[in-house]
C-alpha cells in the first residue's frame, strides 16, 4: 500500500512509520517538527527511520536509506500540504500529527485550533479532492471527560469535554463523520489511551517520572495519587493501527474504536514500577487535582478485538522496563 503518515517525528507516528516501512509499504511521512517537546528527540527519531537529518528542510521531500520518504511540512499550511498529492495516489492516510497535551491546552489554546482543527480539515479535504479511500486518525480517551461509567465505551455520550484538547479531538470525530457522509470515503477514528514506551514524549508521566527519579528530583503527583490510567504500550498500539490500515472497510464507512490495554493502573502503582526498575525511590510532591485532568481512563476494546483481533500483550512491568532501558541508553545515564 501507499500510505501517508502525519506526525512522523512524533512518538506514535515514528513507531507507526517504522512498522509500515519494515512491512514493505510505500510510506511517506510528514511533520512540522515544532518546538513542543524536545527537537533533538524528534530528529533522533527521524535518524532511526533512516533519514539524514542534515537534509531536512521545509517543504523538501527526502529519501530514507530504509525505504520511504519524509517532508517537513506544516499540515495547517493548505497549499504546501496539497502539493504532496500532486504525484502520489495514496491508498490511506494515517493522521497522527496533533498538538498533544491536556495541560498545555489551557496555556496555549490557539496552537490546538491550528494543529487539531485547521490541519485536520486540510487532511479531510485532501481525502475528498484526491480520492483517498481511507483515513485513519488519532482521537483521544480525553473525549470521555470525567464520566463515571467504566470501562469507557464508544457508545457512551462524550458531550462534556473538560479541556480544549479534548474538545478539539471530539470536533475531529464530528468532522470525520460529516465528510464520510457527504463524500463517501472511510474514516476510522482511534481513541488512544495513555500510550507509553521507548522514544516517548517528554511531557508525559512515563518520561517525566523516570527522569526525576533517576536524577533524585521530586515528582508532582496530582490528586494525591488518586488517579488511574489505562497505560498502553506503544507496540500494542502500532499493531492495532497496522491492522486497521491494511484492512480497510469494503464499503465507505465512519468508524470509531477505543485502542488501549483494557486494564487501568493506579498512578502510585505505576510509580512503584518505575522505582523497581530504576532501583531508586521517588520523592513524591503531592498536589491537588490539575485543571483538565480526569480521574480515570479505562478502554473497552471489545469492538477492536472483534473486528481486528486486537490483543494487547505488554503489561505495565515489562513496558516500564523497556522504557527505562531505552531512556538510559539514549541519555547515557
Amino acid at each position: 500500500m501507499k500510505i501517508l503518515v502525519t506526525g512522523t517525528a512524533g512518538f506514535i507516528g515514528f513507531h507507526t512509520f517504522c512498522a509500515l516501512q519494515k512491512a514493505g509499504h510505500d510510506v511517506i511521512g510528514v511533520d512540522n517538527i515544532n518546538s513542543y517537546n524536545d527537537i533533538r528527540l524528534k530528529m533522533a527519531r527521524l535518524e532511526m527511520s533512516g533519514f539524514n537529518v542534515d537534509d531536512v528542510m521545509p517543504n523538501k521531500i527526502i529519501e530514507s536509506s530504509r525505504g520511504g520518504r519524509f517532508a517537513k511540512i506544516d499540515i495547517a499550511d493548505r497549499d504546501e500540504f496539497n502539493k504532496l498529492f500532486a504525484n502520489d495516489k495514496f491508498d490511506a492516510i494515517c493522521h497522527l500529527a496533533a498538538q498533544p497535551g491536556v495541560r498545555y491546552s489551557i496555556e496555549n489554546p490557539y496552537a490546538y485550533i491550528d494543529a487539531n482543527i485547521v490541519a485536520f480539515l486540510n487532511v479531510l479535504e485532501c481525502c475528498r479532492h484526491f480520492d483517498v479511500p481511507h483515513l485513519v486518525y488519532a482521537s483521544s480517551s480525553s473525549v470521555y471527560g470525567n464520566t463515571k461509567q467504566v470501562p469507557f465505551s464508544i457508545d457512551d455520550p462524550v458531550n462534556e469535554p473538560i479541556s480544549l484538547y479534548a474538545a478539539t479531538k471530539k470536533s475531529d470525530e464530528l468532522m470525520a463523520y460529516c465528510y464520510s457522509h457527504l463524500y463517501h470515503y472511510s474514516t476510522t477514528g482511534l481513541r488512544f489511551f495513555t500510550v507509553y514506551g521507548p522514544w516517548g514524549r517528554t511531557d508525559m508521566a512515563m518520561f517525566k517520572f523516570t527522569k526525576a527519579i533517576l536524577n533524585g528530583d521530586p515528582i508532582d503527583v496530582y490528586n494525591h495519587g488518586n488517579l488511574s490510567r489505562d497505560f498502553t504500550y506503544v507496540d500494542d498500539i502500532v499493531n492495532g493501527v497496522q491492522r486497521i490500515l491494511t484492512k480497510p472497510p469494503e464499503q465507505p464507512a465512519y468508524r470509531l474504536y477505543n485502542i488501549g490495554h483494557g486494564s487501568p493502573v493506579q498512578l502510585l502503582d505505576f510509580i512503584r514500577a518505575i522505582e523497581k526498575v530504576t532501583g531508586k525511590k521517588a520523592i513524591l510532591n503531592m498536589k491537588e487535582m490539575q485543571k483538565g485532568d480526569v480521574m480515570t481512563t479505562w478502554a473497552d476494546t471489545t469492538a477492536l478485538e472483534k473486528d481486528f483481533s486486537y490483543c494487547p500483550k505488554i503489561g505495565i512491568e515489562e513496558g516500564v522496563e523497556q522504557f527505562v532501558k531505552w531512556y538510559r541508553d539514549f541519555y547515557s545515564c
